[in-house]
């Protein structure tokens, strides 16, 4: 709590999260996607762009190259991505979402909307702009603007 009995806004942030993604795994695993994993959403928005290699992957992640084949050796042994030869380059291999994996995609992205219609409803509409105008300015234009994360936001 603050002096002035209010919760503190970063615990505050760190609950709606959770919350958020509490009930995005719920909805999500009721259409069939139970399994998963921590980092399936970031790659998911990143190969919905197109196909890219693991070493693409992992700098669009900002995260190693050993990261990125770990995420995408689980993810492909759960059936949400595939590699394939580069066609223009034999020694390269590209990966691609499944079509499992472009559902659940697709599941995670009406959550997404359902979720701020849910909000404007409950809050309306100018609640909810200013929240999106909060986070935006919380998270910084730099942050949001760089290419890992930008990918991420459409």
């Amino acid at each position: 709590m603050t002096r002035s009995g209010k919760p503190d806004i970063g615990i505050l942030l760190l609950l709606a999260e959770q919350e958020f993604v509490r009930e995005l795994r719920e909805q999500v695993a009721a259409q069939g996607y139970d399994d998963q994993g921590r980092s399936d959403g970031f790659v998911f928005r990143t190969l919905h762009d197109g196909p890219t290699t693991i070493t693409g992957l992992a700098e669009r992640l900002d995260i190693t190259k050993q990261g990125a084949s770990q995420i995408v050796d689980d993810m492909e042994r759960r059936g949400y991505v595939e590699r394939r030869p580069d066609p223009t380059d034999a020694r390269a291999r590209l990966l691609h979402l499944t079509e499992r994996g472009k559902g659940a995609l697709a599941a995670a992205r009406k959550f997404h909307q359902a979720y701020e219609r849910r909000l404007r409803k409950r809050l309306g509409d100018e609640a909810v702009d200013t929240l999106r105008d909060v986070l935006t300015d919380m998270a910084g234009e730099t942050q949001i603007s760089t290419p890992h994360f930008r990918a991420l936001m459409f």
